[in-house]
């Protein structure tokens, strides 16, 4: 799967719950808490990429992969779970780094 560069600052509130089957006065919340908790995720997956820690590559990207799934974030999904799988393999001819970076811009995009 190739590198996406998706931009979710329009994200209607009305239409991302019904996707998710919550009422919108719970997306700013749901929203807030992924903004807050995948910054650190995303340092420490840069850390264990810099490290060549595979496991903990795998883990990383797995915690943003399911964030990212629970809130219909599908192209943040898609590419974390391209870097979970290459994590899984230990696959350290895998470019990591457009990745994370496309990732972090990603999540960049989405107004808190």
């Amino acid at each position: 799967m190739p590198v996406l560069t998706p931009d979710y600052s329009n994200l209607n509130p009305d239409e991302m719950a019904a996707a998710i089957g919550l009422k919108p006065k719970h997306i700013p919340m749901l929203i807030g808490s992924f903004l807050d908790e995948s910054k650190g995720i995303m340092e420490s997956l840069s850390q264990a990429i810099d490290a060549s820690d595979y496991n903990a590559i795998k883990s990383h990207a797995h915690s943003i992969k399911g964030s990212a799934g629970n809130l219909k974030f599908t192209e943040i999904y898609e590419m974390a779970k391209e870097v979970e799988l290459a994590g899984a393999d230990s696959n350290a001819d895998f470019d990591y780094k457009p990745y994370v970076d496309a990732i972090s811009a990603a999540i960049a995009t989405i107004p808190n």
